[in-house]
């Protein structure tokens, strides 16, 4: 038996009429945007999103930046609040998290950050609400994928050849069907362009038996806890990713993000129909424009990618607050 629990119910929180209905009447707070960030810490890492620096020996600060890609492609615009909110949702998630799996964040709250790191007193317009204080840990070489829902890559295998990374599914499944129970489905990491579909056999050989077993489990309790809460607020979790590493007392660990609209398909419940591609709740403004640029020929799917009107910006920024409102239940205040 696993020893990772998952909690029975989770208490509804209540939005306002009209964020419930999907309608957003609020600007964005003003705060800092970050295309890349410079603090005086030794940067370790950097992603498509994250900047990764070193806080002594046991511990990192993750700054998730405003940078935004779309078909593997990182746009030159930034999405004003975008790093707040991917931060701060990945916070959320890890606070309901306590007690059902352990995880790395020690805190996102910025003063308390720059108490535990005092050199960043100076830069906390670079770090407000966007960064986390974390414990450091050996990350494990896997992208633990769960789907709840026959979609993307795995709809598109499925279709082909009736299996999901080789292995057979039921026949006569449609497009966005849910998938009872949700399938765990590995991915191997890749540095650059897509990760690749290994099959739970082949996760064995690459981290063993027991490791397999436990991030399997960690990553069932909480898909099962995150997707009560979130269809609670009107979003599905089509499917997700997780991370995870052992830390220095040899404990696995969550990391990373959680359940944040990069790190899964959103789906809403109120628009979801079986047998069909749905909507991307994230980045769809985005998504919409370049896929109109390539059908245009102004654009061929490559770097470097065409400009954003400042339209498909705010469009796409109030999008990223909406997934925040939706899945907490209040505004972003930071």
């Amino acid at each position: 038996m696993s020893s990772f629990r998952c909690r029975n119910r989770l208490a509804a929180t209540h939005l306002p009429a009209d964020t419930a209905a999907g309608r957003i009447n609020s600007k964005a707070p003003p705060m800092t945007t970050v295309l890349a960030s410079d603090l005086p810490l030794p940067k370790i890492g950097r992603g498509k999103v994250r900047d990764i620096y070193a806080v002594g020996d046991d511990r990192l600060l993750l700054l998730t930046t405003d940078r935004i890609s779309a078909f593997d492609v990182v746009m030159a615009e930034t999405i004003p609040m975008k790093g707040a909110v991917l931060t701060q949702i990945s916070a959320f998630w890890f606070n309901e998290l306590e007690g059902v799996v352990p995880h790395h964040m020690i805190t996102a709250d910025t003063d308390e950050i720059i108490r535990e790191v005092p050199a960043l007193q100076q830069h906390r317009a670079d770090i407000l609400g966007r960064a986390m204080l974390c414990r450091r840990t050996t990350v494990f070489p896997i992208e633990c994928v769960i789907r709840g829902y026959l979609s993307g890559s795995a709809w598109k295998e499925y279709a082909a050849q009736g299996t999901l990374a080789g292995e057979k599914l039921p026949t006569g499944l449609v497009e966005s069907a849910k998938l009872e129970p949700a399938i765990f489905s590995p991915a191997t990491k890749a540095e650059t362009g897509h990760d690749e579909n290994i099959t739970i056999p082949r996760m064995r050989e690459i981290v063993g038996d027991e490791v397999t077993y436990t991030l399997e489990s960690m990553t069932r309790a909480i898909y099962r806890l995150g997707e009560e809460l979130a269809r609670e607020q009107g979003i599905i979790i089509a499917d997700t990713k997780f991370e995870f590493g052992r830390d220095q007392d040899g404990r696995i660990i969550l990391i990373d993000e959680v359940m944040t609209p990069d790190s899964s398909r959103f789906w809403a419940v109120d628009d979801y129909v079986p047998g069909q591609p749905q909507p991307s709740f994230d980045k769809q403004p985005l998504r919409d424009y370049l896929d109109a640029e390539r059908r245009a020929g102004r654009w061929n799917g490559e770097a470097p990618p065409p400009p954003l009107p400042a339209s498909v910006v705010e469009a796409t920024s109030r999008r990223y607050l909406d997934a925040y409102r939706r899945i907490t239940g209040r505004e972003l205040k930071i």
